[in-house]
């Protein structure tokens, strides 16, 4: 059967038109530019399984100041927060039998010391014997070390700062009746700061003094921290080790705050690349990868951090290469130039 010439002349026409408007469509599809990158390798390394174990930050320097002697306490010139010098007044402690035996002793003293220097001159011109000066030296020195105890015992109704540091706690008011053994002020260096932490029994035999562990504050805050002390003997009750890390000066806490410390337990393979090279998009991680020099992206599950890399769940293999820091605007299959 013969198609009228209205037919073929119309089909022609259509397929001119689908022709014309898929070089138009090639030709408005411009290549993507070759974008310069730098690239690491996704590394497999035997990474050690953290455990968070509590911490508290404490200031190297502490001290709990405590009573040595009974009486009221009749001056208090101190506040809470108040930065004190060392040797400087905290507390002051009335008692007045110990003023009195302090006076009891200078007497006493006294009347040795002249008994003493009498009895050497009257030996000088010998009306006197050697027994009894030996006799009056005796009692000379032990009246001078009656002296010595009795002004040691009023030594101690006065509480001076031991180092230079800030009154935190105030156990008692003036007026107060002090008992010894009772604390009385604490008190807190101004200096370095330490992470006072139990470990537990069966992570301590991974840690010595001289690691460095990470510490993880509120929020995002992390740093470093060097074992300083580290208890030979475990709590029988809380089945812990106590340690102690040095803080450094500069890192992003203040006394008293809590924080976590990662302790190493074992290790396992882990896949890491540097944490420039993963890139969020919502909820979701991604990272890209050169695969035919060109730009492939992925989405990957990442876990915790090492050392500025971070681990990668899933989502690459090792051996593969990624971009760190994409630049803004990469797109999938986009061309590559390496970075030297």
């Amino acid at each position: 059967m013969k198609l009228p010439s209205t037919v073929i002349l119309l089909a022609l026409a259509l397929l001119a038109g689908c022709s014309k408007h898929g070089s138009d469509s090639a030709a408005a599809a411009p290549a993507l530019p070759t974008a310069r990158v730098s690239v690491a390798k996704v590394t497999a390394v035997d990474a050690p399984v953290l455990t968070e174990v509590t911490g508290t930050v404490r200031p190297a320097q502490r001290a709990t100041l405590a009573a040595k002697v009974m009486g009221t306490i009749s001056e208090l010139p101190i506040t809470l927060g108040q930065r004190v010098a060392a040797g400087d007044l905290l507390l002051k402690i009335s008692a007045a039998e110990i003023s009195a035996r302090v006076t009891q002793a200078r007497s006493q003293f006294n009347v040795a010391q002249r008994d003493l220097d009498r009895e050497r001159d009257l030996l000088a011109k010998g009306a006197s014997t050697s027994d009894m000066v030996r006799g009056l030296e005796d009692r000379f020195a032990g009246a001078e070390a009656m002296v010595r105890e009795a002004e040691t015992m009023l030594g101690y109704t006065e509480l001076r700062a031991p180092f230079a540091g800030t009154v935190v706690r105030k156990f008692v008011h003036a007026g107060d009746l002090a008992a010894p053994g009772q604390p009385l002020v604490e008190i807190e260096g101004r200096g370095d700061l330490q992470i006072e932490t139990g470990i537990p029994d069966s992570l301590a035999a991974n840690v010595k003094v001289g690691d460095e562990l990470l510490v993880q504050v509120d929020g995002d805050a992390s740093f470093r921290a060097r074992v300083a002390e580290l208890s030979s003997s475990s709590d029988a009750f809380a089945r812990t080790v106590t340690a102690k890390l040095s803080v450094a000066a500069d890192a992003p806490v203040r006394s008293g705050q809590f924080v976590r410390v990662h302790v190493p337990s074992a290790t396992v393979r882990a896949l890491l690349v540097p944490a420039e090279a993963v890139s969020t998009a919502g909820q979701l991680e991604r990272v890209f990868v050169v695969a035919d020099d060109r730009a492939q992206l992925r989405l990957v599950k990442i876990g915790g951090a090492h050392d500025g890399r971070i681990e990668i769940l899933s989502g690459l293999a090792a051996g593969e290469t990624v971009i760190v820091r994409a630049p803004a605007g990469l797109r999938e299959g986009q061309p590559l130039e390496i970075a030297p």
